[in-house]
C-alpha cells in the first residue's frame, strides 16, 4: 500500500519512472544495435520453435501474448528495483520506514501549493491559529510583535538588549513539524529559586542563537531548521522599543505589560521610540501574500504593536491580499471593557489606516451561562456582533462557530483554519476594491 503512495498526484515521482523507463527501453534497444539485433532474432526463433513443437504451426497471437508478459515482467522488475533504492536510502535516513517518508512528501507538496497566507500579531491568540493554519499550507509567515516586556521575555530583553522572544518562541513551536519531545523542550520553564527561573528554556535557546549568529532574524532562521518550521517566523522590527498607553483621560501608561493594570479606557497606543525600522523581510511577505489575517490576540498589546512599526500598516493596505481580521470572542479586562465588535475593528482602522481591514471573523457559537459567570467574575464579558456597526466601517464581516469552551474559551484551531480558508478560497475581488461572497452574510 505504501509503494501505491508514491503514485498519487502531486508526488512528482510518476514522471522520473517514466523516465527510468523510458532509459530502460533505449538501453535495450542500445543493445540490440550492437548485437545487430541476433540476440533478438535469436529470442524470437526459439519461441516460435516452441510454439511450432507445441502447437504443430506458428500462431502470431502467442508472440504478441508473449511480448505483452515480458514488458510487465519488466515493469515489476523496475518497480520492485526502485522499491528497495528507495528503501535502502530510507533506511539511514529515516529509520521508521518508507512509509513515513512518502507521507511526508506527499503533505510537503500538498502543503506547498497552499496558498500564501500572512498572520500578523502575538499572544497565545496568534500561536493558536498557526497550529491550524499550516495543516492548510505551508506558506504562511508569522509577523510578531516585539513590545513584550514581562516575564522571562522582558528579562532577557533587560539583560542583552534583544527583542523579547517569548512570542516569537510560541510561534515556531506552533509552526513546527517536529517531534512532542521537541515542543516540550523549548516550552520547558526552569523552576526553583535559581537566576534560570521562570526562564523558558526556547526564550534561552534563541537568546543563544542570537548571540551566536549576531543576528535575531537570522537565529529564527536556525531555529526554524531545529524545529522543522512549516513557512517563517519574523519580527516586525529587530530595534529595541516600548509600547505607550494614552488614556481617555489623557495619562500615558509606559510599558506593555502595565497597560492593562490601569483599568481605563484606552484612547490610542504609541511605540518609543516613535519611528521604529521594520525587517525587510516582513514588509516583503504582506507585499506577496494572498491573504493578511490580524489576530487573534490583545487588541491594544498583541495586534496594534506591529501596525504602529514603520511601514507595516502601509505595506498591509497596499498588499493586494484579502485582510482579515479574527476579533476576539471576549472582552479583555482593562484593555477592551465593554468594546463590541465594531469598536474592536475602528481601533484597528484608527491606528492602520481605511482599508487594513477587508472582513472581520466573528464568532456565532453560543457562550454557555457557566463561561459567562466565570468570565464575569474576572471582569469579561462576550464581544457583542454589532453588524449594521460593523458594516458602517465599510468593512464586512462572517460568523461562524471558531471557539471551544471546554475549560476556558479559546479559539479552535481546527475550527479558525477551516474558516479562514474558506474565506480566503471562497471570496472573490467584485472589480471595485470589494469582495464578495455568495450564499454569507454581513459582506
Amino acid at each position: 500500500m505504501h509503494l501505491l503512495k508514491w503514485l498519487y498526484p502531486g508526488m512528482k515521482f510518476k514522471r522520473w519512472m517514466l523516465l527510468f523507463s523510458i532509459g530502460v527501453m533505449l538501453l535495450s534497444l542500445g543493445v540490440a544495435l550492437i548485437f545487430n539485433y541476433k540476440v533478438i532474432d535469436f529470442i524470437e526463433e526459439e519461441l516460435f520453435r516452441f510454439i511450432y513443437l507445441w502447437q504443430g504451426s506458428y500462431n502470431y497471437t502467442f508472440t504478441t501474448l508473449a511480448g505483452v508478459a515480458v514488458f510487465a515482467f519488466g515493469i515489476v522488475l523496475m518497480l520492485i528495483a526502485t522499491r528497495y533504492i528507495i528503501r535502502s536510502v530510507i533506511m539511514v535516513l529515516l529509520p521508521e520506514g518508507s512509509g513515513r517518508l512518502v507521507d511526508l512528501i506527499y503533505e510537503k507538496r500538498r502543503l506547498g501549493k497552499g496558498p500564501s497566507i500572512v498572520v500578523v500579531g502575538g499572544g497565545h491568540g496568534l500561536s493558536v491559529l498557526l497550529r491550524g493554519i499550516k495543516r492548510a499550507t505551508s506558506n504562511v509567515s508569522a509577523v510578531v510583535t516585539v513590545a513584550d516586556d514581562g516575564g522571562s521575555s522582558g528579562r532577557l530583553r533587560e539583560d542583552f538588549g534583544m527583542i523579547p522572544p517569548g512570542d516569537l518562541r510560541n510561534c515556531l513551536v506552533a509552526l513546527a513539524d517536529t517531534e512532542p519531545l521537541m515542543e516540550k523542550l523549548f516550552q520547558y520553564r526552569f523552576k526553583g529559586e535559581s537566576e534560570l527561573a521562570g526562564h523558558s528554556f526556547g526564550n534561552l535557546f534563541i537568546a543563544a542563537m542570537a548571540e551566536v549568529t549576531g543576528d535575531v532574524e537570522r537565529a529564527l532562521r536556525e531555529s526554524s531548521k531545529v524545529l522543522a518550521v512549516r513557512g517563517e517566523v519574523l519580527p516586525a522590527s529587530k530595534e529595541y522599543v516600548r509600547l505607550d498607553a494614552i488614556m481617555a483621560d489623557g495619562t500615558v501608561v509606559e510599558g506593555e505589560s502595565h497597560i492593562p493594570e490601569v483599568k481605563k479606557r484606552i484612547r490610542r497606543v504609541r511605540l518609543f521610540p516613535p519611528h521604529v525600522k521594520p525587517v525587510q523581510a516582513a514588509l516583503d511577505a504582506l507585499e506577496n501574500a494572498d491573504a493578511i489575517v490580524l489576530g487573534p490576540g490583545s487588541l491594544y498589546t498583541s495586534i496594534m504593536p506591529n501596525l504602529l512599526v514603520d511601514g507595516v500598516a502601509d505595506a498591509i493596505r497596499r498588499s493586494k491580499a484579502l485582510k482579515i481580521y479574527i476579533c476576539n470572542v471576549m472582552t479583555q479586562p482593562g484593555e477592551t471593557d465593554g468594546y463590541t465588535a465594531s469598536m474592536h475593528a475602528k481601533a484597528i482602522i484608527d491606528h492602520g489606516g481605511k482599508g487594513i481591514i477587508d472582513f472581520m471573523l466573528v464568532n456565532s457559537a453560543p457562550i454557555s451561562k457557566e463561561m459567562k459567570a466565570y468570565y464575569a467574575k474576572e471582569g469579561a464579558a462576550p464581544v457583542v456582533v454589532d453588524e449594521t456597526a460593523i458594516n458602517a466601517l465599510g468593512i464586512g464581516f462572517v460568523k461562524a462557530d471558531i471557539i471551544n469552551q471546554k475549560e476556558v474559551i479559546r479559539h479552535d484551531p481546527d475550527k479558525l483554519c477551516k474558516n479562514v480558508m474558506k474565506m480566503v478560497d471562497g471570496l472573490r475581488p467584485s472589480g471595485n476594491g470589494k469582495y464578495f461572497m455568495r450564499g454569507r452574510h454581513g459582506i
